[in-house]
């Protein structure tokens, strides 16, 4: 991102206040991710946190208890899932939600889709390397976290431990190192 000169800036700050205002709303506009944060943050505050929490539990779901007709369709609604999951911390900074929504929508496949996890064949390769994958990357964001959140998610971190090792996902889990349980 390029500075402003101290010419620049200095006659920026000398502006009359409306023309600061109508540049600043310009200038937020452009940033989709900016106006979503300002929105959060300005708009809703953090009480909202919890509704749209809930709001993407329900997105979550839905779509994964439903039929897809190959496993790649599957795939596709993962990825937008953890897109929608991925853009809310983004605009809340919920790490503890990110890691939440990311465990709940991982056991929902294994729990829903037990037909397209059980063969690791063709087809099903790519979905199974991105829940082995999805799973590690929850484990390290999880890490991140202060301990007393780990308490909370133990249950669901080793719920998908054990789904992913009884799926055939497992031997991509242990190429990744992932392990077979978590302790409190």
């Amino acid at each position: 991102m390029p500075t402003l000169s101290p010419d620049l800036r200095k006659a920026l700050l000398n502006l009359p206040q409306k023309e600061k205002d109508q540049l600043l709303a310009r200038l937020v506009s452009q940033d989709a991710v900016l106006t979503g944060q300002l929105a959060y943050r300005l708009l809703e505050g953090p009480d909202a946190l919890e509704d749209r929490r809930q709001h993407l539990r329900t997105q979550i779901d839905d779509p994964v208890r439903g039929f897809h007709q190959t496993p790649n369709d599957l795939l596709v609604v993962v990825r937008q899932l953890q897109a929608r999951i991925g853009y809310h911390a983004k605009i809340t900074a919920d790490a503890f939600g990110e890691v939440e929504l990311t465990l709940r929508l991982l056991n929902r496949v294994f729990e829903h889709q037990p037909a397209v996890v059980s063969r690791l064949h063709g087809p099903t390769q790519p979905l199974l390397q991105h829940l082995a994958k999805r799973t590690r990357e929850a484990l390290r964001q999880l890490g991140k976290l202060p301990a007393d959140y780990h308490v909370e998610l133990t249950d669901a971190v080793n719920q998908l431990l054990t789904s992913l090792y009884q799926s055939a996902a497992a031997p991509l889990a242990r190429e990744l190192g992932i392990p077979k349980s978590i302790n409190n």
